[in-house]
Parts: structure tokens; sequence; C-alpha cells
């Protein structure tokens, strides 16, 4: 990388991003070979931040080779058309091209940042590396050794071990419920012919979502995007349906050798598109997403001194979303942290939030917003992901006003209609007493 170059990435790495508010300016434009893109102009240094996410993901992948779909989006840097791993990688230090791809459950995304002026250079070799990745044997090994590590490791983790445990529970028909590195067998299965596969299946126009910011121009961006896809496929897949939940909820005790206990209580969740979607995030928060204030802190850690940390969470897919709750305690005390929690899922049902927790809730989740856009390339994160979920161009700077319009009256219908201790599904993992497994009901 020559100095110019290298000043330019140090002054990018520098710069104050732009706050949420900065970047209303979100141009939805479409590029003359058919493809949506959201774009931000931030001319002000040289470089483009670009997301690339393609629907689908690991849950498209045949079950006997889970992990496939991690695997390839982890080589596509390594190797691609004429130059091998190792010139590859020369390549992009010489143009200062920074990308890498991951796979997730429902989408592969590919993150890159590039200088303006070796733009065209690095947008080739970007091309380069989603069509004609080499897969070379060597590099296929190395990746397969990672992964295989990676599962080792994960199998002595407690919270790993936890959230591999209750995903399978609840969903044992689905591809949501297999761990997306997959196992030691599947994994062993892989050879190039399953990456080059899971390459076509996953890297597709037909569900493709694009996010631009940096120096450059729409009509710029469109003919970047244009040269960087238009080798790949556009193929209209039927959507999956809905992952379906577990009928029973048991309680599931995974024998791990250690001093605490690590415990998942998860149960179904709410979508995005629910009209009550807001007043759930609010109602998560002064249940256990507010850190110290929330209610699970209070009570397990504060008052009863039960555990250092306790949280709860919503999660979203494509196809599923789950509430749920974290805790970790000794494995004479957990017993009673879990029993607590239900306690506090009770009585969040039975009587909800009070006025003050409420608009404390609102402000942490208004004023916090804009800190999650600290750069460029998570600007440019976000805007893929709003365009996959179907929201619109400007709701990096009306999600707040969502959260402002929840009332009490939302919240605590929410509470009500959303939260069912009956349905927790528990997961612990490590020696605890005091527990048995027992059937939690049906849904």
């Amino acid at each position: 990388m020559n100095l110019r170059m290298a000043a330019a990435a140090l002054a990018f790495a520098l710069l104050p991003p732009p706050p949420a508010e900065a970047a209303a300016e979100v141009q939805a434009i479409e590029t003359p070979g058919g493809i949506e893109v959201w774009l931000v102009e931030a001319p002000e240094i040289p470089m483009v931040a670009l997301e690339l996410r393609f629907g689908g993901g690991a849950s498209r992948e045949p079950a006997e080779l889970a992990g496939v779909t991690r695997m390839m989006a982890g080589l596509l840097d390594d190797g691609a058309g004429d130059l091998d791993a190792a010139a590859f990688e020369a390549a992009a230090d010489g143009l200062a091209l920074r990308f890498g791809a991951s796979a997730g459950r429902d989408a592969v995304s590919v993150s890159a940042r590039m200088l303006t002026e070796t733009l065209d250079e690095s947008v080739e070799l970007l091309r380069l590396a989603l069509t004609e990745p080499r897969f070379d044997a060597d590099a296929v090994e190395r990746a397969r050794a990672r992964q295989i590590s990676s599962i080792r490791s994960a199998g002595t983790d407690p919270s790993a071990l936890a959230s591999r445990a209750w995903r399978a529970a609840l969903f044992p028909e689905d591809p949501y419920g297999r761990p997306l590195s997959g196992d030691e067998a599947t994994v062993a299965r892989i050879d190039r012919a399953a990456l080059v596969a899971a390459r076509e299946r996953a890297l597709d126009r037909g569900d493709l979502a694009v996010g631009i910011v940096g120096d450059v121009t729409p009509d710029e961006a469109a003919a970047l995007i244009d040269r960087l896809l238009a080798d790949l496929p556009e193929t209209r897949r039927d959507p999956l349906g809905p992952a379906e939940f577990a009928e029973t909820r048991e309680l599931e005790i995974v024998e791990l050798d250690a001093p605490q206990a690590v415990a998942r209580l998860v149960q179904p969740g709410i979508g995005r598109d629910d009209p009550d979607f807001f007043a759930a995030v609010v109602m998560e928060h002064v249940l256990g997403g507010g850190g110290f204030a929330s209610r699970l802190t209070q009570e397990v850690r504060v008052e009863r001194g039960l555990t250092y940390s306790v949280s709860s969470f919503l999660a979203r897919w494509d196809r599923a979303a789950v509430l749920g709750a974290q805790v970790a305690s000794d494995n004479a005390r957990v017993a009673e942290a879990i029993a607590v929690i239900r306690e506090e899922w009770a009585r969040m049902r039975g009587t909800g939030v009070s006025e003050e927790e409420l608009d404390d809730a609102k402000r942490y989740l208004t004023g916090a917003w804009p800190l999650a856009f600290d750069s460029n390339a998570k600007i440019a994160s976000a805007l893929a992901g709003f365009m996959s979920e179907g929201l619109p161009p400007d709701y990096l700077v009306t999600r707040n006003d969502l959260v402002e319009a929840v009332t009490l009256e939302d919240v605590n219908r929410v509470a009500a209609r959303l939260l069912t201790p009956e349905r927790l599904q528990v997961v612990v993992v490590g020696q605890p007493e005091g527990l048995e497994r027992t059937d939690g009901g049906a849904d």
C-alpha cells in the first residue's frame, strides 16, 4: 500500500462517523441491471463501505452437510480466479481492500471497505471472489481444521452448549435447530463439490439487499454494483415456511463439570411485522434488557445475590422469533435463579410495567440508537439489513418515532399477550442441584 493510500485508510479509521440523523439522505436507486441499492453519499473521506446480504443462508443447506455454508463463506477470500491464497491476499493488501463474508441462518453477508482511488480494481477483485473462488485443497483442509477446532471448543463452553441445546429443543425438525458450524461428522463430508454447490446456492441475486456508504455518487454506485454482481444468477426460490416450535417443553440438563451452571429460558417471541413489535422491545428492555436497572437484574442479582449477570433477549430470524433469558449461577443456586426468572415473567405478565419504567426504557432505547452506527461500515450493514427485512429507506431516522409512540397500554397489553412462563423451554448446562428433567407442557 502506498503512503497516500495508507493515509486515506488511517483517516477513514479516525474520522468521526456521521450520526444516524446525518444519514437521513438514504437514496433508494435501481441499477440499469435491475438491482435495488440503498446509498448514503459521504464524500468526506475517499472510501466506500459496501454490504451485500444474500438471502437463504444455512437454512437451505443439506442436513448431512451442515456447516458447509459457513465454511464456504470463510473461503471466499482464500484465493480466486488465477490468484491462489497468497496472491489474492497480496492483491487485496495492495489495494487496501478489506472484505469478509459470514453465513447466518437466513443470509450470507459480504462486507467490504474500499478506497475511492482504487475502487475499480477493488470491485474487480471482489467480483472474482464472489464468482470464481478457488476452493483449493489446502485451503479447504485449513478451513475444515479451523471449523472442527471451533466445534470442539464449543463442546466445552457452557454458553455455547446452552445455545445449541435450546435451539435443538425448540426447533427439532427445522434447520434453525442445527448449529451453523455443523458437527464433526458433517464437516468431514464437505468437499470441493459441496462448497461449489453452496456458493451457487447462496450467492444469488434473487433475494439480495445492498447498502453502500461513502465517496460515491448514485450513478457510480449503480455501475459498481452491476459490474460486481452481473455474473451471479437471479433465481426466484420458493420461500421456506415458518419454523415450527416443538409442541412440548422439558427441562433439559446438559452435564458439564463446571463450578457454575448456565441456564437459558426461551419461548416463542414476536416478529418485526407484528403491530406490537415495538411495545415488545420496550417491555423486554424493562424485563431484562436494560442492564442494572432491569427487573431481572434487581431481583436475581441485587436482591438475592444469585448471579453476577442475568439478562433477557429478543431474537428474530426470517421464519421465527424467540424471547428468552440467560443466567449463570452456582450449581447449588441455579434452581432458585430459574424460579425467580419464572416469577418475574409471570409478574410482568400480570401487572405490566410502570409509567416510570416505560419512560426510562424509551429514553434509553432512543438515546442509544445513534450510537449503534459509529462507522460507515455499520451504516452500510444496517441499510442492507433494513432492506432485507422489508423496512423503508428512512427507517434509520424514523425508528425512534416508533419507539416514542409506544404507550403504557401498549406495553402492558403485549406483556399479557406474549409472556407465557408455561411455554418456557429451560436448558441448564453444568451440574445443577435440585433440578430434575420434567415435562413443561404443550404449546
